[in-house]
């Protein structure tokens, strides 16, 4: 008994001290096998509360508190030193005791082995020195096959000390596109349809991505590159790939095609008739560049991207003093309208400091008042990153660890806020931001200060008297941040293209790679090179031909969906198509009242008669219309918060509401004039189309509304014009960007 007691003293001792040098070690050996066994997963014990009593940390990143689980809890049955065979941790997942999370290890299998032997070794627990993961690679990174092909993916771990070692077996693999390939648990891919796609590696809170493409089966000649169109750098990097995968460019679309796209896609409205025939009319060779140069610098393009931006900082009633509203909403409009660069306008923010009502970008931590939400909106809005699942846990997706999130909120934790002043509703409140010289957010893991520090940058003295948030803006705004650059170039890109480079267009993740990456990095390149001069980068986009290129689908870029051999085209979003539709009818809406949080209405002087949805202030104002059909409602930074997806309300609306009916039937709509006007038939319709859809009739649609309208008796002439006017505005061509 004396024996067995010195025995059992001796392995305690060696996993008190965790000197037993040639056993695995837990934090790189045995956690990667509970991690790819799913063991320490969201729906096993690394949830919340665990499972059956055993709780581990997300995917291991805490392996501190998952060794003295392990070890200690449960009067250390989980670990029998003198036999491990006998240990629940072996016991359990090889299914020898009754197991409800099944088979997650085969008996006599290599991680079985690891884990028998670390166990025997007296189960030593992690060390300060244990050497650390310092990269992750995976070959081969880039691929070319067809479809049926297979092949097996080698993921290696480089460490601290300098070793190398194969951890495929203990990575947890992922594709980005299933119709392109999928992968199995030991990363054998194999190649499913046409495309391009992506398998992710996951080790040790750690990814690394490896492209595979699988050209489309068309026959297209060199030729049909080489003489494309190029008119920068832009045409250059899309035919690339395009040729890569063997898709063949849409031809450009026609003037009165690109005339409305333009509009609408700078300026959020219609060209006007005269303003489609004028340019119809004119036979310059760089009329196009001449009309893109005209709509930059239009009063409009403030308007709408005013409105844009506001999504993005969240300009909302429901959070704001209206006094507060108005301010946030002005200091946007007055950048956009200065052409601030984008580099400035996020240093502007992230630094503001004084009174709500005077300097509207403090506004934007009265919206996110503690630093975690601070940190959070920070990360979404400028580096399109979301951090939020790192605020528990190391991200399971990223690479952002739980210590990374709580130094990144630990910038934020010193700005502070006094006053409100006056009722909650009227309007004249005033809050003043200013910067504490002390104040520190807990890390609640180890209940400490995590000391403050950019996302990858390193960190700030605890006692450093600087204002934090001058860190990072020098740190956000620096051209080698590679995610604040491509961040503002992805939503750029996707408002003018229909889709980003990377989707969502605020998710830029590495395991959510750009569907062209050497595209991404030129733009990205230009952007730093103009300065953050937006308006720069937007022409760019406007004049290249892959912009121009129209929506039609040939035989040889069908399968395309995201490489743009062709224009997608996609529904008006919600503030677009109500102004459209009052543009089209001289009908235009009255916005009266804000919505506030507690479901009740409150009168709002801000908007004059003539106000443009586009012009609202905030995502506060009632409005059924734009409620239906989808609008940001501001509530979080992330372009999931607008919706494009159509309903049977939005049908309905469209075909008996009174946004379309009402204002064709009013006595001072367009209708009436057009009547009034006692033009000839043809000259009728032809001015509808002109209006709705900025193009002329052909000769057939010509034909059958002037012979339908011209059968009318008199008294039903006038819904007849209201019917064509109807037919018109609910159409996919009017309702629809192509």
């Amino acid at each position: 008994m004396l024996l067995r007691f010195l025995f059992l003293g001796a392995l305690m001792c060696g996993l008190l001290s965790g000197q037993a040098e040639d056993a695995p070690s837990f934090r790189n050996d045995v956690l990667p096998i509970f991690s790819k066994a799913n063991c320490n997963g969201g729906g096993c014990h690394g949830a919340l509360a665990g499972k059956g009593g055993f709780r581990l940390s997300l995917f291991g990143y805490d392996p501190d508190s998952d060794f003295l689980t392990i070890t200690r809890e449960a009067r250390g049955r989980r670990v029998e030193l003198a036999d491990p065979g006998r240990s629940l941790l072996l016991m359990k997942p090889t299914t020898a005791v009754a197991h409800k999370g099944g088979k997650r290890v085969e008996t006599g299998s290599m991680d079985y082995e690891t884990i028998a032997r670390w166990i025997a070794a007296g189960a030593p627990g992690p060390r300060e020195d244990d050497p650390t993961l310092v990269g992750l690679s995976i070959s081969p990174e880039e691929s070319s096959a067809s479809p049926g092909d297979a092949q097996t993916l080698k993921v290696k771990a480089t460490y601290s000390d300098g070793k190398i070692r194969d951890v495929t077996p203990w990575a947890k693999f992922t594709s980005t596109d299933e119709t392109v390939a999928s992968v199995d648990a030991q990363g054998k891919v194999e190649l499913i349809g046409h495309g391009e796609g992506a398998i992710n590696a996951w080790f040790s809170s750690q990814i690394v991505t490896a492209k595979i493409t699988a050209p489309f089966p068309n026959e297209v000649s060199a030729e049909t590159y080489a003489e494309s169109t190029r008119h920068n750098f832009i045409d250059t990097h899309v035919l690339a790939k395009l040729q890569r995968l063997r898709l063949a460019p849409s031809p450009r679309a026609d003037d009165a095609t690109l005339i409305r796209r333009a509009h609408l896609d700078t300026l959020g409205i219609l060209p006007t008739p005269e303003e489609v025939r004028d340019y119809l009319a004119e036979t310059a060779p760089d009329k196009y560049v001449k009309l893109i140069d005209r709509l930059l610098n239009r009063p409009e393009f403030v308007d709408y991207w005013t409105y844009k931006w506001a999504d993005v900082f969240l300009v909302n009633g429901g959070k704001l003093r209206p006094a507060a509203v108005e301010s946030y909403y002005k200091w946007l409009r007055v950048n956009v309208a200065k052409n601030t660069p984008w580099d400035e306008m996020a240093t502007q923010l992230v630094t503001a400091t004084g009174s709500s009502t005077k300097e509207g970008a403090t506004n934007f931590f009265a919206v996110h008042q503690d630093p975690e939400s601070m940190a959070e909106n920070v990360s979404q809005a400028f580096l399109s990153l979301s951090i939020g699942c790192a605020k528990c846990h190391n991200h399971p997706l990223e690479k952002w660890t739980n210590d990374q999130y709580y130094a990144f909120a630990n910038l934020f934790s010193r700005v502070r806020a006094k006053g409100w002043g006056g009722d909650s509703r009227s309007g004249d409140g005033e809050r003043i931001v200013y910067v504490s010289s002390r104040g520190d957010l807990i890390q609640p893991r180890t209940g400490k200060p995590q000391p403050p520090a950019p996302l990858d940058a390193p960190a700030i003295a605890l006692d450093d008297p600087r204002d934090r948030r001058e860190v990072l803006a020098e740190w956000l705004t620096a051209p080698e941040n590679p995610y604040f650059t491509p961040a503002i170039v992805n939503r750029v890109w996707a408002n003018f293209m229909g889709l980003g480079l990377v989707e969502s267009i605020d998710d830029l993740r590495a395991s959510n790679p750009p569907s062209n990456e050497a595209l991404l990095e030129a733009l990205s390149a230009f952007t730093i090179q103009s300065d953050y001069d937006l308006r720069q980068l937007m022409r760019l986009i406007l004049t290249s031909a892959a912009y121009q290129r129209s929506g039609k689908v040939l035989l040889e870029n069908v399968g395309d969906t995201k490489f743009y051999a062709r224009h997608y085209p996609r529904r008006l979003m919600a503030e677009v198509l109500q102004d459209a539709i009052a543009d089209v009818t001289d009908m235009r809406d009255r916005f009266t009242e804000v919505l506030l949080n507690d479901g009740s209405t409150q009168k709002t002087t801000f908007y004059e008669e003539g106000t443009r949805a586009l012009q609202l202030y905030d995502s506060a104002v009632k409005s059924y219309f734009l409620k239906t059909f989808g609008r940001n409602q501001r509530e979080i930074t992330c372009e999931c918060e607008r919706s494009n997806q159509p309903s049977l309300v939005q049908v309905l609306h469209l075909s008996n509401g009174s946004t379309v009916n009402d204002k064709l039937s009013a006595k001072a709509s367009r209708v009436s004039r057009l009547i009034a006007n006692e033009g000839s038939l043809s000259d009728l319709v032809s001015e509808a189309f002109f209006v709705c859809l900025s193009r002329s009739p052909t000769q057939k649609e010509t034909n059958a509304y002037t012979e339908m309208l011209g059968a009318l008796p008199e008294d039903e002439f006038r819904v007849g014009i209201e019917d064509l006017f109807w037919a018109l505005l609910t159409s996919r061509e009017f309702l629809f960007q192509h």
